[in-house]
Order: C-alpha cells, then structure tokens, then sequence
C-alpha cells in the first residue's frame, strides 16, 4: 500500500520551487506506475480467483399469506397492527418473517384507466400492463369474473351474468379492478384488467348458451342415475375425467399469469359444477390450489345451478329407471350423492384457498360482498420457508397475535414447491405423456435423431430410428464404484391423418467407470418401427431422471413406396462403430452378429473405419446371353476415349477397402446382375472410389435382396468436407441410382492414457464415439 501525505508549504526561491515541482512530477509518475502494477496484479489474481471459484445456489422461495384482523365483538377490521405483533410457524417450527404490508381499499390512490385496460387478445396473461409495476396496484382489490361455460346450461349462465351485472352496475367500488376470462373451446381473456364498466358489460353479454354444445357431463361417469336399462350405454367416465382436468388446469392457468402481482387476488368462479373419478383428477386439483396459494388468490366458488329440487326419478336429462330404487330412496341417495360430488371440488377450492363456496341459493349477490369484505382490509406476510425441501408436502400454517381481544382469518397452509426427485411414478409418466402431447417442444436436453428403413415385403418395411444424446448433458451419480444414469424415451408415430399408429417407451439404464470420459461421448439408442409406405410424424422426448430435464425431436418421414422405383434401393447407412448385438433384437442393423450404429452427423476421424450397408430389392432378371452380348458392348466402349486428366490424377488406389455384398457365378438359374461401388468426391473432383463390386445372386433370399457392406479405412483420406455417391446398377434391368451424401473427415485427436468407458445400456442403447 502507498500511503499519500499533504506536502507542507513552503515559500523558497523561484528556482527550488521548480526543483519541488520536478520531483513531485516524478514522484506522480512512480505512483502511477506502481498503482498500475498493482492493479494489473490484483485483475490477474482476482481472474485466477475467478476461475478457481464455484457458485453456491439456494433455492428459497417466498411465501404470503394474506392474514385478516378483526375484533370479536364488532367484527371490525382492527388496524395499526405491526411485524412484531405477528407470529407465524410451518408445521410447528418458527419462521421470520420478511416481508410485512397492510392493504386498505380505503387508501386506494386514483389510476390512470390507459395503464390498467388494454386487451392482450385471447391469450391468458392478465394484468400485463405497466400499472403492475411498483406499488401501483397497492390498496386496490384485483378480481377475476371467471365464467366456466362448458360446465354450465343455458339458464346457468344467464343466472351468472345477471349476478356479473349487478356486481358491476351496483357493488362495483372505486378501488376495485375487475377482468373478465371464460372457459369455452379453449382458455380466454376475455377483458383485461379495467375500471371501466361498460368494456366489462360487453365481455360479459357476449356469452350465450349455444357455448356449452359438446362439453355437458356424460350420465354415466361419478352417478348411478340410469339404473337399468336394456340398451347398451357407453361408459364417459374418461370423458368426464379430461373435462374436470381442463377445468382445474384453466384455473392453474389463470392463477400462474397473475403469481408476479404481490397484491391479493379474487376469482369469482361460476360453474355448474365439477365432478371428478377418485384419484384421476387429484394431480390437476393440486395443481390448481398449489398455483393459486402460490400466486396469492382466493377463490370464491359459485354454483350457478343455484338452488335445486332433486326428484328420485330425475331430470329430463336422465334416462327412465326401472326396478324397486325408484320407491326405496336408493335413486334419491344416488342424486343427492351426485349433487354433493360437483359441489365437493369446488368447496375445496375455495376453502384450501383462503375463500368460501356459495352453494343452493339463486342470490350469488353475497358472493361479491364476501369476496368484497375480504379485501377490503388485511395484512400481508412474508417469510422464507426453513424447510428447504421441495417435496410437494402439504405444510400447515399458524400465525397468532399478542392480543386476546382478536381472531384472525387466514388460509390453513400450502403446498410446497416439488421437483422433479420427489415425484412419484405416475407423476413421471404424466409429464413425459404431456410433453409427447404438447405442441410446444421441450429443449432443456439436446436430442438428435435418424430414421431409416429397409423393405420387409412390397407393403412393410422395418423403420430403424436412432436417437443420440450429447454424454455432457447427462448427469451422472456417484453408485458403488461406477457412475450410474437413467433416460426415460417415449416416442410416437403418427399417420398423415393424425392417428398414432405406433409407439415406443423405454427406460435406458448407463453404469461406467468413469463419467468423466463418456461427457465427451454421445450417448445412442435405437428403436424400431414396421410402417407401410407413405408420410408419416415422428416424435420422441428423452428426459434424464437426475434433475427431470427434457428434450424432444419430432419431424416428418416419408417411407417410399419401392415398387413403383427402377432400382429399389433401402437407405445407406454409415457407421464408425459395431458392438455386439443383443439376444432378443430383431434389428436389421444386424448383420453377422454384430449391430452397425449409424453415424447420424456423418463426422468421422482418420483411425476410424466408415461402414456401410444398403440393400437392393428384387434386381431385374435376365437370360445368361443377355449379359454376355450386355458385357461385351461394354468392352467394346472401353475402347474409346479415356478417362479425362484431371480425374485420372485425383483417383486415389486404396486397396485396404474391404467389401461384402453377393457374389458367385454367372448361371442361368439365377440370372441377378448388379453392379455398385461407393465415390469420394472434393470440390466436385473424385478423389477415391471402391472396387466395382458384382453381385451375381441374393444373399438375402427371404426379402428377394442384395445386402451390400463396406468396409473404408479412413487413414489415407486427407481432413476435410467429402461428397459420397453411392453408385448402385442393376445390369439386367438396365436401370441405375446414384444416391449422394455429406461427410466430414477429421484429423485423428491425440490418443489419451485412459482407458475408454463402455457405458451398459438396454438392447439397443450404446455410446457412440464422435
């Protein structure tokens, strides 16, 4: 360190005085040095600090939780109260509060009607205008008119739009900011966040009752109302069960697009409504409570039907009973049981969010003035949670007052935030079943993928698919003396009309000895299809069960219809690798006991070797003189002019190439002639070419083909961007194909003292060297 001192004054000579001022320029000119020198190192030690350092993340999330004071006597809201009056605690255990605010629409400050309307077209994301930011919204009641159309009959809805205007016309106050969203085909906003009374009018007169065709409950599904009947009824439990999940991932929906405004939240909810099958919708009402705890919002339940007589012989929208249940009470039980079970979700909604449900009355007025009576004044609290858990457990809340003269009104708990390692099985399956469904593509997790196909008759073919995984993406876990990692795959195939006609689902298991080596890597799987020919779409998604990430690849495939081609030539595969092939595969990458791994980037290295394997189907047949005259005008064109220079000088010998294909005499008994050899051209210049190979018989008499093998040491190809042709000719039929395809030859990398991993994998998943 260099300390600086205030020189004293002085009162010298002329010429001592710019002496002084000489070596204090020098002395600057030191200073400066050295305190760049300095800076320099400590840049260079903080860099080396930098890199030596790791980050530390925690995830804590804070929770709020609206608390409403009033005095026992009057019922009063009590005000004045502060953060050291309060105490809360999760599940017994203690917590410090962080955030505290008291909320008065008594104190609500005017707003600009520009910042609060403005429609975001049919899209859920309320409240997206500037007024969110800030304490804009402070002291101001946020409400949500939510009208669930398709659970709702005609007189339903008018009922609940009459309620929707007299709120608005009558008990609408001046704090109170009011949006308007519906149910129907799909998830609407239909009003955005305004104060303006008519724009919320006309969103709510444009709804009728010609909205609920499709979408009513099937008879059948939670009640016994059609007890008997002779004629066949179908079973809509499944139906009704994808109804009550789209009903409560609506409310979800809503509730996420509203979790960046602190402020209190109100959804007034009209249905007619929900019934859900035991367990099936149970992930999907979490998932509506969990979102709407989370984003501060009560929701306050409205059964539209309102008030009704329940007759032991039903509606007219049941069918006739028959038997004794019509005069024992049994038919009158199952009604008032089906009543009970569409009210039961939404008394749950309500109360596990802080609101209440308003049920059998045909006045929803005192649902607006409870809702009202809520808001109007109430404390916010903040804490962060101890537990930082993130097991999707229900945590209990308590909150108490130092005063006896009190009682206080708040929401019992939470759910707390899960991740993927605390979810349960059928949790799993369902994430990755609405991923394969979802039209949005999930790309935490890089995926790759390939498809072929090698004909198995003139209808099928046999689809391999290979899909590849970067190793770097996959995390491993220390098990035992290996690193171990699990992939979940699910993948689908879908006709040109939409319909799935084939699917997959797989579970790869990977244990190496060292992680360290295969992130370098890429890891393989490989599936198979049997399709006819004609369009079709594939989908996979590939998830890695450490930290849930996904990833998904989905594309269009057209399998050729080859009956209808001169040459019918399968795909050309190319390969660096061949592991052993399993038992039980029934893959047609297998040959000789040995499974070829496609190449799907088609990049290469010199110390590797390039296989190939294409097959030709049902060659042309021709008499053993046909051949001989077919030869022997060959010989007579070779006679003519010669190979131009250039290409004589690029043509690279390379005798080491190793071929299989088939082969034998020229017979009268199988008059098969087909001629192939595989080209390497640069820059539009032939540089290496295969032998010619001749095929004289099949080798695979089962499916009437050809299959063709090649084996290229790629030593002597200089590094570099390579066009192969792969020249196929069937001699006797006088037809021809020329299929090309991008390579990328590069330079062998530096040989490394560990020994490689071979990652252990399901039948047909292996890793696979780039």
């Amino acid at each position: 360190m260099i300390e600086i001192t205030r020189l004293p004054k002085v009162n010298q000579a002329p010429h001592r005085v710019r002496r002084l001022r000489g070596v204090m320029g020098l002395l600057a000119m030191l200073m400066l040095a050295i305190s760049s020198a300095l800076f320099t190192a400590q840049a260079q030690n903080q860099q080396d600090q930098q890199d030596q350092s790791f980050t530390l993340k925690v995830n804590s999330d804070l929770v709020l939780t609206n608390v409403v004071v009033r005095d026992k006597k009057t019922g009063q809201v009590v005000k004045g109260l502060t953060q050291k009056d309060f105490t809360i605690t999760e599940n017994g255990k203690s917590q410090q509060i962080v955030s505290f605010d008291f909320e008065s629409v008594d104190e609500a400050a005017a707003l600009n009607e520009a910042t609060i309307s403005g429609k975001t077209g049919n899209s859920i994301v309320l409240g997206k205008s500037p007024i969110v930011t800030g304490d804009a919204l402070r002291d101001h009641r946020l409400v949500v008119l939510f009208f669930d159309i398709t659970s709702m009959q005609p007189e339903d809805i008018e009922r609940a739009q009459d309620a929707a205007r007299n709120y608005i016309n009558k008990q609408m106050q001046a704090a109170d900011v009011v949006a308007v969203a519906s149910l129907d085909s799909s998830l609407s906003l239909d009003q955005d966040f305004t104060q303006n009374k008519q724009l919320l009018l006309n969103a709510i007169n444009s709804y009728s009752g010609d909205q609920t065709q499709g979408y009513a409950p099937g008879a059948t599904s939670t009640t016994n109302q059609v007890e008997d009947t002779t004629a066949y009824t179908a079973d809509e439990s499944e139906y009704n069960d994808i109804n009550t999940d789209r009903e409560l991932y609506a409310i979800a929906s809503i509730a996420k697009s509203l979790n960046y405004i602190n402020q209190k939240k109100s959804l007034l909810y009209f249905s007619g409504g929900i019934s859900r099958d035991g367990i099936e919708n149970q992930a999907s009402l979490r998932s509506a409570i969990n979102s709407a705890v989370r984003s501060n919002m009560s929701i306050y339940s409205v059964d539209a039907r309102g008030l009704q007589a329940i007759s032991p012989l039903g509606d007219a929208s049941t069918g006739s009973l028959r038997g004794t249940s019509g005069y024992n009470g049994a038919a009158l039980q199952n009604n008032l049981d089906a009543n009970f079970n569409s009210q039961e979700v939404m008394a749950n909604l309500s109360s596990d969010t802080g609101g209440k449900a308003f049920f059998d009355s045909n006045d929803f007025a005192p649902a607006f003035q409870r809702m009202q009576q809520d808001t109007s004044a109430y404390y916010v609290i903040g804490f962060r949670s101890t537990d930082t858990r993130r097991d999707g457990a229900y945590r209990r809340l308590s909150i108490k007052i130092n005063r006896p003269d009190v009682k206080l009104e708040y929401r019992p708990g939470y759910y707390a935030p899960a991740d993927f390692r605390h979810s349960n099985k059928e949790d799993r399956e369902r994430e990755l079943s609405d991923q394969l469904a979802s039209d949005l593509p999930a790309t935490d997790v890089s995926v790759y993928l390939q498809a072929l196909y090698f004909r198995l008759d003139d209808f099928h073919y046999s689809v391999p698919i290979s899909i590849l995984v970067p190793g770097s993406q996959i995390p491993f876990v220390k098990g035992g003396d290996r690193d171990k990692a699990t992939l979940d795959i699910i993948g689908e195939v879908k006709d040109s009309a939409g319909r799935v006609i084939g699917n997959a689902r797989d579970t790869v298991k990977l244990a190496i000895d060292q992680a360290q080596q295969v992130r370098q890597r890429t890891i393989q799987y490989s599936t198979n299809f049997s399709l006819p020919a004609g369009k079709f779409h594939l989908k996979f998604v590939v998830r890695e069960n450490e930290t849930g990430r996904m990833g998904s690849f989905e594309t269009d495939i057209n399998v050729p219809d080859l009956r209808k081609a001169p040459v019918k030539l399968s795909s050309v595969v190319l390969a660096s690798q061949r592991i052993p092939a399993g038992k039980k595969s029934d893959s047609l990458l297998i040959r000789d006991g040995q499974q070829i791994v496609p190449n799907l980037a088609h990049v290469f290295t010199q110390n590797q070797h390039l296989y190939f394997l294409y097959e030709v189907y049902n060659p042309a047949k021709a008499t053993t003189q046909d051949l001989s005259s077919r030869a022997e005008s060959r010989s007579n064109a070779a006679e003519g002019p010669a190979v131009s220079t250039a290409a004589a000088q690029h043509a690279v010998p390379h005798p080491s190439a190793k071929q299989k294909g088939g082969s034998g005499k020229d017979t009268a008994t199988t008059p098969v002639r087909v001629l192939t050899s595989i080209q390497f051209l640069s820059n539009g210049l032939k540089v290496y070419e295969t032998p010619l190979i001749q095929a004289t018989q099949l080798n695979v008499p089962t499916r009437d083909a050809i299959a063709f093998q090649f084996d290229v040491p790629l030593t002597d190809l200089k590094p570099g961007l390579y066009t192969c042709q792969v020249n196929v000719i069937d001699d006797a039929g006088g037809s021809f194909t020329f299929p090309r395809m991008a390579l990328l030859v590069r330079e062998t990398a530096p040989a490394t003292p560990t020994t490689e991993p071979t990652p252990t994998t399901t039948t047909g998943a292996s890793p696979s060297g780039r």
